[in-house]
């Protein structure tokens, strides 16, 4: 899995008045927390987190005044525009033996259901995966160029990744290829809207 390294700045709780200070300074405040690990309040240059991964899963190795921590990107709390980020949990990985997350699928090939005249459609963008740190992947790779007209592809149908164990409901729809409308129902419409023009104003 990607490692990204990242510097932060120690935060002192509390005080609201560094807190609007350092964010009009380009700022975002940060929490890393984990199972039997000691809390750290830490700053992160938004220009950071902006340029971290988009569309993987990834491994952050944070540092504070001058101590790493191997963490994950936990959660992350927007402002009411919904696109500026206000804050952003971590979660350190140090005494973690297993961890459930969520990684994102990655669709290759065309499905042979589209050169058929068919859509494909996409239900599902990720999968909630348990493993080891170690095993976690940076997404799924799924090849659906086999998925023909009509038919659909299921969580039970994806092979997990080595080490991995795939949570999400096995019976969920992950994509599917939609049959195109019968050519018999667009001519009947057609011919319907064209009854309508004919017909004389009242």
């Amino acid at each position: 899995m990607k490692r990204v390294s990242v510097k932060l700045k120690e935060r002192v709780p509390g005080k609201k008045s560094e807190i609007k200070r350092m964010r009009r300074e380009g700022y975002i405040p940060v929490e890393i927390y984990g199972k039997g690990v000691e809390n750290v309040h830490a700053w992160i240059e938004a220009k950071d987190f902006l340029n971290l991964p988009h569309g993987e899963t990834f491994i952050i190795e944070a540092e504070v005044n001058g101590e790493k921590r191997v963490c994950i990107l936990k959660d992350i709390q927007f402002g009411w525009l919904g696109d500026n980020p206000i804050h952003v949990d971590l979660y350190d990985l140090a005494n973690v033996t297993e961890i459930e997350v969520e990684v994102p699928i990655e669709f290759t090939g065309t499905p042979a259901g589209v050169e058929m005249g068919g859509t494909f459609e996409i239900l599902l963008h990720s999968l909630t995966i348990k493993a080891r740190p170690a095993n976690l992947p940076d997404k799924i790779v799924i090849d659906v160029s086999g998925l023909g007209l009509g038919e659909a592809l299921h969580v039970r149908d994806i092979e997990p990744p080595e080490g991995c164990v795939i949570l999400d409901n096995p019976e969920e729809t992950v994509a599917v290829v939609a049959e195109p409308e019968a050519e018999e129902e667009v001519v009947e419409e057609a011919t319907e809207e064209a009854t309508e023009e004919e017909k004389p104003a009242e």
